[in-house]
């Protein structure tokens, strides 16, 4: 139990090595001879990306962007923002979008369709969650690394109003009745 919220499940931090090393080894195999540009989905991603990025071992360039659907709720508003955009040129370059959680859609969809308009070779999606429960736009996920059914996701850079960032391993949490 954390506060008010019943653990289902723990991830562990070797659960999440592991993880990590096999989508890395998935995205040398598909980009041995090119250069894809990985776009990390900030804030939540920043761990999982250094961890992924120091796992493949072949050129390759990083930015970031910002989107904004929460808020402080743990339910998406269904309302995307995009406060911080893409700075390297992406056009006829591969692209692999890296987000943290994939839960409602929405703002990976929106994201694909924003970087599709800047002309790049291709668009791959790489999360390290994929969350079953309230997925309200089908997106193509190429690489993931854990499969969860409902609740919400703390750790390893997934907050609650921006708290419990800084674990170590996630949680998959539900609210206590």
């Amino acid at each position: 139990m954390i506060g008010q919220y019943k653990i289902l499940k723990k991830i562990t931090e070797e659960e999440i090595r592991q993880q990590v090393k096999k989508i890395a080894r998935d995205i040398i195999k598909e980009y041995q001879n090119r250069e894809p540009i990985l776009i990390g989905i900030l804030n939540g991603v920043f761990i999982f990306l250094s961890d992924l990025v120091r796992e493949i071992p072949i050129p390759l360039k990083i930015d970031f962007v910002r989107l904004a659907s929460y808020g402080s709720k743990n339910v998406s508003s269904g309302e995307i923002k995009l406060t911080k955009d893409i700075e390297l040129p992406i056009e006829g370059n591969p692209v692999i979008i890296v987000e943290d959680i994939i839960d409602t859609g929405l703002t990976l969809s929106y994201l694909v369709r924003h970087i599709k308009e800047r002309e790049p070779e291709s668009v791959k999606i790489c999360v390290l969650i994929n969350k079953l429960e309230r997925r309200e736009k089908e997106v193509m996920i190429d690489y993931w690394g854990f499969e969860i059914k409902k609740g919400f996701v703390v750790g390893y850079g997934l907050d609650y109003n921006e708290k419990f960032r800084y674990l170590p391993y996630i949680l998959n949490l539900e609210m206590k009745d």
